[in-house]
């Protein structure tokens, strides 16, 4: 039986060409000294055979796929690194993007408070300048109706002493229908009954009470001030008993007059009132006016 002397190999990837020609090398030198040997040794002695595992093809490429895999290993976990860093990046701007969208509606609501409350301060400014209004009216009435009273028993000796059949210039005036500039001025004050009171409303559908007089008068051609007291001081003042169509009355004094009206005969006034009436017509009775001016 031939001894036979197996060297196991390894099985190892090799990394370099250079690496296997070495070892091929080695291996060849091996062999030759165990020929050597052989030949030096008794004749009747069993030639000794060395086997010596080559590295083959397929131990290569074995080699070259793990290359591969580790390469693909590293490619994988860059990628997977790169996804990471693209998923942070969408999470940070979706969380930009909610406080931003969560200041802007903070800021919003700030803002229709902050409308509501001016809202509200004008609503009760104009609320207080009406109620401030109507109590000068009040203390103008009152006031009017005492220098009234002191005066009416002159007024009754007076008219008990003319002749009965006569009539005072007050009465004919108010019998009579207005004409002229005055038709115009009544006829477009009469127009607008019904339309809405607003602060600094010059028409065509909402007034305030100096507006509407100076939009009447321009009717008939005439300029006036746009501010009440200034319309007030305009022309000659008159007596409430001795009114004519298209006379201006007034509330408070002449030079600082805080309502304006329009005279239009037969006891009655037209006048952009306030919020709650508008523009109507009513009995100097229901708001006596402290006095009256004709520019016509």
């Amino acid at each position: 039986m031939s001894h036979t002397a197996h060297i196991p190999s390894h099985r190892k990837p090799r990394r370099s060409a250079s690496k296997l020609a070495l070892r091929a090398g080695v291996a060849g030198g091996v062999l030759g000294t165990i020929a050597v040997a052989g030949a030096a040794g008794p004749a009747n002695a069993e030639p000794v055979t060395e086997t010596i595992e080559m590295p083959t093809l397929g131990s290569l490429e074995t080699g070259a796929g793990l290359a591969s895999a580790v390469a693909a290993s590293a490619e994988a976990s860059q990628q997977e690194a790169l996804d990471q860093s693209l998923l942070t990046q969408e999470n940070a701007a979706l969380q930009k993007a909610a406080k931003e969208a969560k200041k802007a509606k903070a800021e919003a609501d700030r803002k229709a408070a902050a409308e509501r409350a001016e809202a509200a301060r004008l609503k009760a400014e104009q609320e207080r300048q009406e109620a401030e209004e109507r109590a000068s009216r009040d203390r103008a009435r009152t006031q009017l109706a005492t220098t009234s009273a002191s005066s009416s028993s002159d007024d009754d000796s007076s008219s008990s002493s003319s002749d009965g059949g006569s009539s005072s210039e007050s009465g004919d005036s108010e019998t009579q229908a207005p004409s002229g500039s005055a038709a115009a001025i009544v006829a477009f004050a009469r127009a607008q009954i019904g339309d809405a009171y607003v602060s600094g409303g010059t028409g065509p559908n909402s007034w305030d009470c100096s507006g509407l007089v100076q939009a009447a008068y321009r009717e008939a051609g005439i300029d006036l001030p746009r501010i009440s007291y200034s319309q007030s001081s305009m022309g000659t003042s008159v007596s409430l008993s001795d009114l004519q169509p298209g006379d201006i009355l007034y509330w408070g004094s002449r030079s600082n007059s805080y309502h304006v009206a329009i005279y239009v005969g037969g006891g009655n006034f037209v006048g952009a009132q306030n919020t709650s009436t508008g523009v109507v017509e009513r009995s100097l009775d229901w708001d006596s006016p402290s006095g009256a001016v004709r520019i016509l």
